[in-house]
């Protein structure tokens, strides 16, 4: 699959939170990949294909802080968007650390999302 800059994958085990994003996105022109978990993104070699990565912290297996260290580590520039439902400074310390163009909480205003997403492509693609 060739390299998109209007891909994001979306990674959220809520199935519901997942499709919603999904349409969200598609509804303003972008292309989605959702996966479940930080494994089936890993699995689905998404990482080189995708524009930026909208990731919920909490998952089952693998979070969604160690996906983006993992990511980090193998020199993935992948942009990333943080979501999360869990109100904690030191988690919010640690993701703004291991690197992510923004950080919201659940529930966030659509426009919020958006324009985080719109922000992590320009990144990914501009440098």
């Amino acid at each position: 699959m060739a390299s998109s800059p209007r891909t994001v994958a979306v990674v959220e085990d809520d199935p519901s939170m997942r499709r919603s994003i999904e349409r969200l996105l598609n509804a303003y022109g972008y292309m989605t990949e959702g996966y479940d978990s930080a494994e089936g993104f890993l699995a689905g070699n998404s990482a080189g294909t995708s524009g930026c990565l909208v990731l919920d912290i909490h998952l089952g297996g693998m979070s969604g802080i160690q996906l983006r260290r993992r990511l980090r580590d193998f020199n993935f520039s992948l942009p990333v968007v943080f979501i999360t439902a869990v109100d904690d400074e030191a988690l919010e310390a640690e993701a703004r650390e291991v690197g992510c163009v923004a950080y919201l909480h659940k529930p966030f205003a659509a426009k919020l999302l958006l324009s985080a997403v719109e922000e992590a492509l320009a990144r990914r693609w501009d440098g």
